[in-house]
């Protein structure tokens, strides 16, 4: 497993319908994420900016980024939440949310 942190702004204009649309996520956006092996997703808010994390469970994070950014309803579901967002990744990295390194992690004590 692997652990995955990324950032992006949210449009204050655009607060309202996001977090809408987040109070209510498709199921098969949810799936495709899933099959995608992405576990324990979390998008967090603070102010402006909006954290993403998950953990990655597969064995090629890029072939099945690609296999959902492929998939109809997630493109359909994108469509709706990219305006509602300002990506601050570095330009030409092909990133929309910017990835963020990990500094730190606390593990489960061991007996």
């Amino acid at each position: 497993m692997r652990r995955y942190g990324c950032v992006i702004r949210l449009r204050p204009e655009h607060r309202d319908t996001y977090l809408r649309l987040h109070a209510e996520v498709w199921p098969g956006v949810e799936q495709t994420i899933r099959d995608s092996n992405i576990r324990n997703y979390t998008i967090f808010l603070h102010g402006d900016l909006l954290f993403g994390y998950y953990e990655y469970v597969g064995d090629d994070h890029e072939a099945d980024q690609r296999k959902m950014a492929a998939d109809p309803q997630t493109q359909a579901w994108w469509k709706l939440t990219d305006p509602c967002q300002e990506s601050l990744a570095e330009p030409g990295s092909g990133h929309w949310w910017a990835p963020m390194q990990e500094i730190w992690h606390l593990t489960e004590e061991t007996a």
